[in-house]
């Protein structure tokens, strides 16, 4: 049986942890979906598409990989792609708390569908897509925490 993993966020911007966690978890499942979440009570930086165009620039290397954005409950998402695993990234001890709420949200809404967490590797750990934006927005360096084209963008966003 095919097992496709849907690696939710609004990756604004995507990041080295974000794309290290795609890397392994193409070791893990068949294929791994990351749903690029429209999500505008975050106030995105970039637009749903630009979003979506720039995760698929970082991971287009990455074999079983595939970049969708989407507008819709998480759960239909993953209904609608046949995805039997929901897959969340925890940074810090204070990601779990959050994290274990949704999964529980999650498992009570789609108990047909599982919660798999994955951490970072070492070295990519402290990455947060926020503090590279504001890292960014402040006119800092940004180069060591994000794809070379995903730099390009913030510079070219914030001008």
């Amino acid at each position: 049986m095919k097992i496709s993993a849907l690696y939710p966020g609004t990756f604004d911007p995507i990041t080295n942890g974000h794309t290290d966690l795609v890397r392994r978890a193409v070791r893990l499942f068949d294929e791994v979906i990351v749903a690029v979440a429209a999500n505008p009570k975050k106030q995105p930086l970039f637009t749903l598409n630009e979003r979506v165009a720039l995760a698929q620039t970082a991971l287009a290397e990455v074999p079983k990989a595939k970049v969708l954005g989407f507008d819709t409950l998480l759960i239909d998402f993953a209904r609608e792609h046949k995805a039997q695993v929901i897959l969340r990234g925890l940074r810090a001890v204070s990601d779990f708390e959050f994290e274990f709420q949704l999964a529980g949200m999650n498992r009570r809404l789609a108990p047909e569908i599982e919660t798999v967490f994955l951490t970072p590797s070492e070295h990519e750990m402290f990455i947060s897509a926020s503090l590279v934006k504001e890292i960014a927005l402040l006119r800092g360096d940004v180069s060591a925490f994000v794809h070379a084209r995903v730099a390009a963008a913030l510079t070219e966003k914030i001008g």
